[in-house]
């Protein structure tokens, strides 16, 4: 634990950051995992719109920095060309 008022609040806004960006990250996988299950479902319609919920969502987290750029990125394109393999 910390000794001094500085650290410990330190660590108290940390705790609070963890469990807010542990939240919205879950949010994002569960997002993620309805567009692939909408994938499997072959409704293209719902699949757009779950992949434009995710985009977004995804967008959001980098601009929180929950993510890094350049993962969030990398996951834009993986699901995208998983709805353009489909879509063919």
């Amino acid at each position: 634990m910390a000794k001094s008022k500085t650290p410990a609040k330190r660590a108290r806004n940390a705790e609070k950051a963890r469990v807010r960006n542990k939240a919205y990250k879950s949010s994002l996988k569960t997002s993620i995992k309805g567009f692939e299950l909408s994938l499997a479902g072959d409704d293209m319609d719902t699949s757009r719109e779950k992949l434009l919920q995710a985009t977004s969502l995804i967008d959001k987290s980098v601009s929180k920095g929950i993510l890094h750029k350049n993962n969030a990125a990398r996951k834009k394109s993986r699901l995208t060309k998983k709805f353009n393999a489909l879509a063919k």
